[in-house]
């Protein structure tokens, strides 16, 4: 089967290292199914994945996918051959850049139905992560009654992640608010159910001010964490909650959480496929409940951009297009 990859991390500005590869079709094992893949999203997280050491090249990146199940290993019980599904699987296999992949069960899902292939690529990576943040980082009910009163800054509104979180967080009760800073942005996070939306090139603290709001009740950091640590910690209620998904690259002093008992977290999606915990079956759980709200009308996919065919060049314009950090809602390829 053909498949995209790399040998050796690479920077866009050293050219396009990504190449073809033809290489045996995979075979489930026990509780995994075979996948024909038919349209992929392209996330930020692959182009760091891009920069990291290569162990056992080829490299194959991707994770959103959604395709047609080919096989089933001897113990799946979830699925059949012929099911449509949809899945982010994880960074310690083969991914989803590649016409076939293969995958276990407890971290796939039927796809939606009244969506096509490249609308629903754009909901398991982002859909996941802010799934695992709001329930089990933020602790949020499931009855939206409970939430009621409390509210939620989202940084970076427009952006994949931000895109359906706020459509989730609006669902379950949460007053939403993000941040943008362009028209088009401020509008889509709107569209998405934004509550209000603040702009992030001026000061977050007097805006909220402006609203009657003085602090939050949950942070969800979605771009630089670095550039919004202290502002956040300054924004939160005592004992609120901070969670982000981007990775300091500056040394930062927890100690400044104290004085309010700030909870902090680092959420990453992959930590229970990569360590294969015994609640994996959380993703498949997650994606369910997506695939009934998108069914009931309650969410929308959040693809804007989708190019046909999956090429070497395609891929690196996408990687292109993600680092230049313009995108609105998700990018996603036709395979």
């Amino acid at each position: 089967m053909k498949a995209i990859g790399f040998d050796q991390p690479f920077n866009l500005d050293e050219g396009n290292q990504f190449k073809t590869y033809d290489i045996d079709l995979p075979q489930p094992n026990s509780t995994e199914i075979l996948v024909k893949v038919k349209s992929i999203s392209v996330n930020p997280v692959d182009t760091k994945q891009r920069q990291l050491t290569v162990s056992h090249p080829p490299r194959i990146l991707g994770f959103d996918a959604v395709g047609t199940v080919e096989a089933i290993g001897n113990n799946v019980s979830m699925f059949e051959v012929g099911d449509r599904v949809f899945y982010s699987g994880s960074p310690s296999q083969h991914g989803s850049n590649a016409e076939y992949q293969v995958i276990d069960e407890q971290l796939v899902a039927h796809a939606p139905e009244n969506i096509t292939n490249e609308q629903a690529a754009s909901l398991p990576l982002t859909g996941l992560t802010a799934s695992e943040t709001l329930f089990d980082c933020f602790n949020i009910s499931d009855n939206p009654k409970d939430n009621k009163g409390k509210t939620i800054l989202i940084i970076n509104g427009a952006g994949g992640v931000g895109s359906i979180a706020t459509q989730i967080a609006s669902h379950y009760g949460l007053q939403v608010i993000t941040t943008a800073s362009r028209d088009e942005t401020e509008k889509w996070c709107y569209d998405m159910g934004a509550d209000i939306v603040i702009n992030h090139k001026k000061d977050l603290k007097q805006q909220l001010n402006q609203q009657s709001i003085e602090e939050v009740d949950y942070i969800f950091c979605t771009f630089n964490s670095d550039m919004y640590y202290e502002t956040m910690i300054d924004l939160i209620k005592p004992r609120g909650h901070i969670a982000t998904i981007v990775a300091f690259n500056e040394k930062q002093d927890l100690n400044l959480l104290k004085s309010k008992s700030i909870s902090f977290s680092h959420e990453f999606m992959f930590a229970r496929p990569v360590h294969q915990t015994n609640d994996m079956i959380k993703h498949h759980d997650y994606l369910k409940d997506i695939t009934t709200k998108i069914e009931q009308g309650i969410y929308q996919p959040t693809t804007t951009k989708v190019i046909e065919g999956l090429t070497v060049d395609n891929l690196y314009k996408a990687h292109q297009t993600l680092e230049s950090h313009t995108m609105i809602g998700k990018l996603v390829i036709n395979i």
